[in-house]
Order: structure tokens, then C-alpha cells, then sequence
């Protein structure tokens, strides 16, 4: 019996994954297998020995404590790609309000007086404040080209707009589903030059932090929009205050309130409606349980943050995975160390990231508890399980 412990609350569609002849899912559990959250930040709990996955229901993991885990040999899980539909169509929201001035313009309605006699000339006269401008022709510079990115993209093209992209990661297989109207910049500088918007589609990182800042934002044209529903700090908000001050920017549109932004005319702020669609949550609470099922069960990993992605077709009944530090020899003194216990290795796969080292083992016989007290005896090793 695998023992889930779950944080927020996770949709049901996902925790149905887990048949409860072989599963326990709870908010509360001693001695879980994994756990399954949200954005509830882990960083501050006492995370149990037994614990040997994380599964996040969403993309970004800041609220995981990935490098602590990562020496404990637990692999931590994400969801990429499974929110992407419901922030690639805020974002498009997002530049249509703003170019089209539509939340100001709700505003001035609503604090107009119906019953009155000049009700119906107080609605013409002040439309003539919230003229706003159409999208086809306009520039779009979207910085990182992940699933959100590339859907963005591929939408905003589908609009009639310019669009240019930034990432120099991007994977093959994202490059592939890029409209082939779409420029690659070489350079964050290149994309938001002479662009009439932009969208961060990033992680929050050292080399991210301010991605978009005053200098960049000085070679955007006159009237830009800067859009950020990806995190917290990839924008600078104090240039980008700067720039709607002095009416070089038309607008910011955030899913992150910040002091010093709020009440401001030009800014929309919303409460961090990115991922928050029954869709998205769903989906992201799929992958995960899938994820961490296949992981628990088979020691397959995909979609993990910290552990190299690695699938192996089992064969026989018994299956050792073994996570430990990226050192010479490891696999080695693994197979020599199951030879001395008169194990017979049927199929095996290892590979890396980083750090850390994956192997997954089908071996004849089932280890006994000296095996794998001699397999953690070997340096490096960080956690080893028979499955």
C-alpha cells in the first residue's frame, strides 16, 4: 500500500488515479510515500524520511525545496505544459484589455447614474477617453518558448501579430510547433527591440531575475505593453512604473500584486489567475498522479526537476533503483555489490543530470534487506529501493 499525503486541494479527476486498493491519499498521513501539492511552500516542513517523490501540480517548483531533496535522493515532479492552454489565453485576455482600454472603459460605466437625463450622452462623450488601438501589425517579443510560450506565440500570429521569440533552450520538439511566421531573436535586447509588447514566459531564476528592465524596455516602442503571468521578479516593476509614469508604456498587465503598482491606471492586476481554470488544475493533477504512480511503481521518471528522465520496459518481477551522486564507477560497484549477493542483472538503464545519477535494474530473485543495506553503503548512494 503507497501512502499519497496531498497539500491544497488537488481536483478530484487527479486523485481518482490512484486505485485505492493499492493507494492511501490524504491531507493527513504518517509516513507518506509522497506527497502532492499546489503552492503550499514546503520549505518550512519537516518532511519525512519515507517520503521518496514530490509531485508539484503546476510548473514552477520555488515552493519546493529541490537541492535539499535532491541530497536525500527524492525525486521531485512537475507538470509542464498542463497549465499552458489557461495562461496562453489570459495572456491574450490580457492584450486585449489593455489595447482596447476595456477595464477603465467598464469602469467609467459603472460610475455613471442610469437614471439621470444625460445618462445616455455621459456614455457617448466618454468613450471618446478609452480609444483604443487593434493588434493585427503589432509586435510581440515573447521571452521563453516552453509550451505557454510557444502557444502564445502561435496565438498571437493567428491574430494578425508580429511576433518574435527569445529562448535560447528552446527544445526541438517546441521549435517544431512554432508557426513558421515567427522570428527568432538572438538576444532579449534583439526580441524587444521595436516591439510593441511583451510576454515572459520563463522560471524565476539568477539569470532570469529583471529579465525585462529599464534598458531593455527603452528599446520598445513608444505605447508598449509588458505582460508578466509567468513570476514574480522576472519583471522589473520599478522600470516598468518608470515607463507608465512618463507614458512610454501603455500598460502592465501582472498576475503578481505588488506595492507601488496598485490603483495605477495604466496597470492591470490580477490575483494570480495563470493556472486557474478547472482544466488546468485537472490536467495538472493528472500528470502529476500518473508521474508519481509510474515513479512509485516502476521507478520510471518523467517530467522530474532534479532526476534524469528515464523509461525502462521491465522485465522479470524484480526492479532496484538506485539514486545517487553523479561519481565514476557507481554503477560498477552497484552491479558488483547485487554479484557478491548472487543477483543476476536481466536489464539495466542509468543516466544523469547534473549531480544526481538514475539507474534502474531488472534483476533475477528479490534483494533481501542485507542487499540493499550494501548498496547504501556504497558512496555516493543516496536512497535505494526494490520495487
Amino acid at each position: 500500500m503507497y501512502r499519497i499525503q496531498t497539500y491544497n486541494n488537488i481536483a478530484v479527476r487527479g486523485l481518482d488515479r490512484f486505485p485505492r486498493d493499492h493507494y492511501e491519499v490524504a491531507s493527513d498521513i504518517n509516513q507518506p510515500d509522497a506527497l502532492m501539492l499546489r503552492s503550499f511552500d514546503l520549505h518550512s516542513v519537516d518532511i519525512p524520511d519515507s517520503v521518496l517523490a514530490v509531485g508539484r501540480a503546476g510548473s514552477g517548483v520555488n515552493n519546493i525545496p529541490v537541492e535539499a531533496l535532491s541530497e536525500r535522493g527524492v525525486a521531485v515532479f512537475n507538470a509542464p505544459g498542463a497549465n499552458a492552454n489557461a495562461v496562453k489565453e489570459l495572456v491574450i485576455a490580457g492584450l486585449l484589455l489593455a489595447a482596447r482600454n476595456l477595464l477603465p472603459a467598464a469602469g467609467y460605466v459603472q460610475g455613471l447614474d442610469p437614471t439621470k437625463e444625460d445618462f445616455m450622452s455621459s456614455v457617448e462623450h466618454g468613450k471618446k477617453k478609452f480609444t483604443g488601438f487593434e493588434l493585427p501589425g503589432r509586435r510581440l517579443a515573447v521571452l521563453g518558448l516552453g509550451a505557454i510560450g510557444v502557444g502564445v506565440a502561435n496565438a498571437a500570429r493567428a491574430l494578425g501579430m508580429e511576433v518574435v521569440g527569445f529562448d535560447p533552450k528552446v527544445t526541438v520538439e517546441n521549435a517544431w510547433r512554432l508557426d513558421s511566421g515567427i522570428e527568432r531573436a538572438r538576444s532579449v535586447e534583439a526580441a524587444m527591440e521595436g516591439a510593441d509588447a511583451v510576454t515572459v514566459h520563463v522560471p524565476l531564476t539568477e539569470n532570469t531575475a529583471n529579465l525585462v528592465n529599464a534598458k531593455n524596455l527603452g528599446g520598445m516602442n513608444a505605447g508598449a505593453m509588458v505582460l508578466n503571468l509567468a513570476r514574480e521578479g522576472i519583471v522589473d516593476d520599478a522600470a516598468v512604473r518608470e515607463g507608465l509614469d512618463a507614458e512610454r508604456l501603455h500598460a502592465y498587465i501582472t498576475d503578481f500584486p505588488v506595492q507601488g503598482m496598485m490603483g495605477h491606471p495604466r496597470v492591470i492586476t490580477l490575483p494570480h489567475l495563470g493556472a486557474s481554470t478547472t482544466e488546468s488544475e485537472e490536467n495538472c493533477a493528472v500528470m502529476i498522479a500518473d508521474q508519481l504512480r509510474d515513479y512509485l511503481e516502476n521507478g520510471n521518471v518523467v517530467n522530474s526537476v532534479n532526476l534524469p528522465t528515464l523509461v525502462l520496459d521491465r522485465k522479470g518481477d524484480t526492479r532496484i533503483a538506485v539514486v545517487n551522486r553523479n561519481l565514476p564507477d557507481r554503477v560498477g560497484r552497484i552491479s558488483h555489490t547485487l554479484g557478491e549477493s548472487n543477483i543476476n542483472i536481466l536489464h539495466l538503464m542509468n543516466d544523469s543530470r547534473g549531480d544526481i545519477a538514475y539507474t534502474l535494474l531488472d534483476v533475477d530473485g528479490k534483494p533481501d534487506q542485507a542487499t540493499l543495506d550494501a548498496l547504501h553503503e556504497i558512496d555516493g548512494v543516496l536512497r535505494a529501493r526494490v520495487l
